[in-house]
């Protein structure tokens, strides 16, 4: 679909089936939604201080915690598109409250390991992996929900960028603090009650129908299962900004966001502590938090442009992590870098989502966080190594250079640069 194209289909429709003159953003419906991806968040913000603390304080270290992120990571990554598939032939919002309840159970039990001093890592790697099969039924539902409870797609994900970003504002200070007072254990107790919350929101939340015709064919057997797969696939496979993103995006995850997930925490745990982890931490939050309030207030033509601009952003934090600087320094460089990943989020999934046909977009969202995830257990599992060979420092310090690059990159790709926004008026004139 071409520019022109989307921006005809949501003259026609509104966005994705949102009614004309609907709600922009705030409704009952989107206020209970609103809640439960804050409480999820929060959740999963505490979880790199209870695994980083929890695993160090059993006598494993960096290469412990980046496999057990991985393993999440890695089962989610693999199982999404499927769970895309599903989305788009089944209930999401049924979906994704099944996969909350499993994740408060998955949860239940690794607190309960915690609290028994009976802590094995790959017992720890498997509920991780079973979170990851959770999440990827879960996850594609989330950018199908957004334009059917607002109309102003753009400002709806603004508004769950700050709630997802002031829960990790709080969630990993509440998560050093548990672990100060209590155990890792209290964390994930603690992490296990925001599934629950947010189940009981999705649970209360009524959705509005998909219009006629938007629904995919709910065929029977593998046949029409792989149909779905591969229609998805051609969707996103003809949007070359859609596929370039990604394909930038794996350098970006198995060298940038990968290694730096895990080497941050433990670099910090140890010669710093849980809570400078979690003031660190607070702080990214923080600058998401700023992040999203400018999603909702600028409103560019060129979307990605301005998203793949605010990325450079990042090279603060792992930079300020890498050369041993203090903690406010440390601090500081996760603010910028939090506002700068909070806008590009934004700018993001509002394309995806407006962009792309409500029919395949739980597929093509599928597509497009496989994609975007399918280098992270690899950079997470790589972390551990590469910090042996060559020093947490140095790697974190090469990770900061290669986000430049990745946005760099972004920006030099002309069906990404120049990609026009869906809702954008028409030009008043006629190019010759």
């Amino acid at each position: 679909m071409t520019g022109t194209d989307a921006r005809q289909d949501v003259a026609a429709r509104g966005v994705h089936g949102s009614a004309p003159g609907g709600p922009a953003v705030w409704s009952r419906d989107f206020a209970l939604f609103f809640v439960a991806r804050a409480a999820a968040r929060l959740g999963d913000t505490m979880l790199p201080v209870a695994l980083a603390a929890g695993l160090l304080e059993h006598g494993y270290g960096a290469g412990a915690v980046g496999l057990a992120m991985a393993s999440t990571a890695a089962a989610f990554a693999g199982l999404v598109v499927l769970g895309g598939v599903v989305a788009d032939r089944f209930s999401t919002r049924r979906l994704m409250i099944g996969a909350d309840l499993v994740r408060l159970g998955t949860q239940s039990l690794a607190a309960g390991l915690f609290f028994a001093g009976h802590v094995v890592l790959w017992q720890i790697c498997a509920i991780g992996f079973v979170n990851g099969v959770a999440g990827a039924v879960f996850q594609p539902g989330v950018a199908s929900t957004v334009p059917r409870l607002a109309a102003d797609v753009q400002g709806a994900n603004g508004a769950v960028r700050i709630a997802e970003s002031a829960a990790q504002l709080a969630g990993p200070a509440v998560a050093g603090v548990l672990v100060g007072l209590a155990s890792p254990g209290g964390v994930f107790a603690g992490h296990a009650a925001t599934y629950a919350i947010s189940a009981l929101c999705l649970l209360l939340l009524r959705l509005p129908p998909l219009p006629e015709g938007t629904r995919a064919a709910a065929g029977r057997g593998v046949r029409a299962f792989r149909g779905d797969l591969v229609q998805g696939w051609r969707e996103f496979r003809s949007r070359t900004w859609l596929w370039g993103v990604i394909a930038v995006w794996c350098l970006y995850m198995i060298a940038v966001w990968g290694p730096a997930v895990p080497l941050v925490a433990t670099e910090i745990v140890q010669h710093h502590g849980p809570r400078a982890y979690g003031l660190v931490n607070s702080a990214l939050g923080a600058g998401t938090v700023v992040g999203g309030l400018l999603a909702l207030w600028l409103r560019p033509r060129r979307m990605l442009r301005a998203g793949a601009v605010s990325l450079f952003a990042f090279f603060g934090f792992p930079a300020a992590v890498g050369a041993g600087l203090g903690v406010p320094a440390m601090a500081a460089g996760a603010a910028v870098a939090g506002a700068g990943m909070s806008f590009w989020g934004v700018m993001w999934a509002t394309s995806v989502q407006t962009q792309v046909p409500a029919d395949v977009l739980n597929r093509i969202h599928a597509y497009d966080v496989a994609g975007s995830l399918a280098m992270m257990p690899v950079g997470q599992a790589l972390a551990g190594p590469a910090a042996g060979a060559l020093g947490a420092g140095h790697v974190l310090l090469a990770a900061a250079v290669v986000s430049l690059a990745v946005a760099a990159a972004l920006l030099a790709i002309p069906p990404i640069r120049d990609l026009v926004r869906a809702d954008a008026p028409a030009p008043w004139f006629r190019k010759p």
